[in-house]
């Protein structure tokens, strides 16, 4: 995969290129973060990105010890077994096992595509936050070309493609439904439940690209060129009013 260091030639220094859009949300959450705080984890997963070639990345994901405490969340129980979690807690109906008003962040990264009823992430995280707590979301766009090649593509067929592409365990791959994966979904949904907000679009490097020199070129092109409305991932972060 060395051609990719033709479009991308810093990735030769620390493993990462300019457009990463795990670093580029992450150092934001860091940014976020306060000693005191409390911070849930929605959909935490059994923390896969111990498994992240690239150390800084890592480090960037990993919210433990950088808070007072990470609580993760999931409907999944294996999620248990997420090693940079201080408590996990499963989801079990639509009301989180959280009390009112006692969370600082709240952190919902590649969440929000596989929720059928949307407006209960929002919902919920309104509720468990203090006034003036944050929400965090990433979500892929539906507009973009991704968004539209795995919406016309059958949930059955995601695990198959997403294990020969990125080497992903059957065990973190769900149905995803796209109910609100447009920056003007995302704003409608945080304007609803009375977030400030700043949502936009990022295309990262076509990663997923990868297999291909020349898909990964027109990947390269989508992405200095592409509207805000049709980048690849939707970015978002509001404040409980």
């Amino acid at each position: 995969m060395d051609f990719q260091y033709n479009y991308f030639p810093e990735m030769q220094y620390g493993g990462f290129s300019n457009a990463d859009g795990t670093i580029l949300f992450y150092t934001r959450v860091n940014a976020l973060i306060q000693p005191t705080h409390t911070l849930i984890d929605i959909g935490c997963g059994r923390g896969v990105y111990a498994n992240d070639p690239v150390p800084y990345r890592q480090r960037l994901r990993i919210l433990k010890d950088k808070c007072a405490k990470v609580i993760g969340i999931d409907i999944n129980p294996d999620a248990n077994l997420n090693p940079y979690l201080d408590e996990f807690r499963l989801i079990e109906g639509n009301r989180w096992p959280l009390e009112s008003k006692s969370v600082d962040i709240c952190l919902a990264d590649n969440v929000l595509e596989h929720l059928l009823v949307p407006d209960n992430l929002f919902n919920e995280a309104r509720r468990i936050l203090k006034p003036g707590g944050y929400l965090c979301l990433r979500t892929p766009n539906i507009m973009s070309y991704f968004g539209l090649i795995s919406k016309l593509i059958p949930n059955q067929k995601h695990g198959q493609i997403l294990k020969k592409l990125k080497q992903t365990s059957q065990a973190d791959i769900f149905p995803t439904f796209y109910k609100c994966n447009t920056i003007y979904s995302v704003k409608r949904m945080l304007n609803k439940y009375n977030f400030s907000k700043c949502v936009y679009g990022h295309d990262p490097e076509p990663a997923y690209l990868h297999f291909s020199k020349f898909l990964y070129f027109i990947g390269f092109i989508h992405q200095r060129v592409a509207p805000q409305l049709f980048k690849v991932s939707i970015h978002a972060y509001a404040r409980k009013n």
